[in-house]
């Protein structure tokens, strides 16, 4: 089997496990009110995303992966995860929500535009150049992929948090 279709193949199973683990388990969790504060779990599961720093890291991947795909992924994820602390920091905050959008926008668009540089320069026929970081695209991008669409969900139910009059004032 060609190893485009395997490629394929993995990151489909993996959006499908881990989006029958959402609808089960995490989004029942989350959906409970809306609340800002049920994007904790999910901030801090995107902090992890510096891992993507793994794609620049001699070793991890093969020295003939195009830098054109691998330093903007990598510094794409880690900007998402400093995004995501800051949201995170900021919760409960007039700025929370807010921050909260910009994060789970520019990692969605992070994610998509690997997936299209990716099927650019043909990643899934040129066998190898992954390296480890292929468990990456498989297992924990299609994880990140599901929570942003959960953010998102989460994001259009939150109103913007911001202090009443009284407490201004009272400050």
């Amino acid at each position: 089997m060609p190893s485009s279709v395997l490629f394929g193949i993995s990151v489909a199973f993996g959006l499908a496990a881990w989006g029958a683990v959402a609808w089960n388990y995490i989004w029942p969790a989350l959906s409970e009110g809306p609340s800002p504060e049920n994007l904790k779990p999910i901030l801090l599961l995107h902090a992890f995303r510096f891992l993507g720093l793994a794609f620049v890291v001699p070793g991890v991947v093969s020295p003939e992966l195009p830098a054109a795909f691998a330093q903007p992924v990598a510094y794409g994820d880690l900007l998402s995860a400093t995004l995501a602390l800051i949201a995170l920091a900021a919760l409960g905050s007039r700025s929370g929500t807010w921050l909260s959008w910009v994060f789970n926008t520019f990692g969605m668009a992070d994610l998509l535009f690997a997936f299209y540089e990716g099927g650019r320069i043909s990643l899934p026929d040129s066998q190898g150049l992954l390296g480890a970081g292929y468990l990456i695209f498989a297992a924990y991008v299609p994880l990140l992929f599901v929570t942003h669409v959960l953010a998102f969900r989460i994001l259009l139910r939150t109103k913007v948090i911001v202090p009443s009059r009284s407490k201004l004032n009272a400050a």
